[in-house]
């Protein structure tokens, strides 16, 4: 009887280990954390890239406004900073 009995007592005595380790690990510093805004919201993201080209859209609005106009002109003046 004591034979068959051991197994089992050791069996239930690793699952209680098991059990044990597993609820300290848990509240442990060893326990992986919640991801804290490493990664942008991909939503937020998005918005942030479209405000940006629709902010550089108005500026070459602009530009070819500029250009077209004839209000442009460009001076070139060289520079003797040797």
């Amino acid at each position: 009887m004591l034979r068959t009995w051991r197994p089992f007592a050791l069996l239930l005595a690793a699952n209680v280990v098991c059990v044990c380790v597993l609820s300290f690990y848990g509240r442990s510093e060893a326990a992986p954390r919640e991801a804290t805004g490493q990664f942008a919201n991909a939503i937020a993201q998005r918005q942030e890239i479209i405000e940006e080209l629709k902010a550089i859209h108005r500026l070459i609005a602009e530009q070819n406004r500029l250009l077209q106009s004839g209000e442009v002109n460009v001076t070139i003046a060289e520079d003797n900073q040797n």
